[in-house]
């Protein structure tokens, strides 16, 4: 593939991407401006910030008991392709 086809094809795709988000950042913006002049709440905080802090816990005790293990399977891994 030459060079300029190739950086045609990231133009084409880096401009699809921008047109995308664009238009995500569009739509969470009306919804916003939609609840804040109906002034009705759809969001539940209390409960995200519980479901996100349990998340974390769990991710933390997993790790605390996975990691050293986790650790020495890399470590074997590692020294396997790279030799004695």
């Amino acid at each position: 593939m030459s060079t300029m086809l190739r950086d045609r094809r990231s133009i084409h795709v880096r401009g699809a991407f921008a047109r995308a988000t664009t238009h995500a950042w569009r739509r969470l913006e009306v919804r916003a401006l939609q609840s804040l002049a109906t002034g009705r709440d759809r969001g539940d905080v209390p409960g995200w910030v519980l479901v996100t802090l349990m998340t974390a816990g769990l991710v933390v005790a997993l790790w605390a008991i996975a990691g050293p293990l986790l650790g020495d399977l890399f470590r074997q891994a590692v020294t396997g392709v790279t030799g004695p």
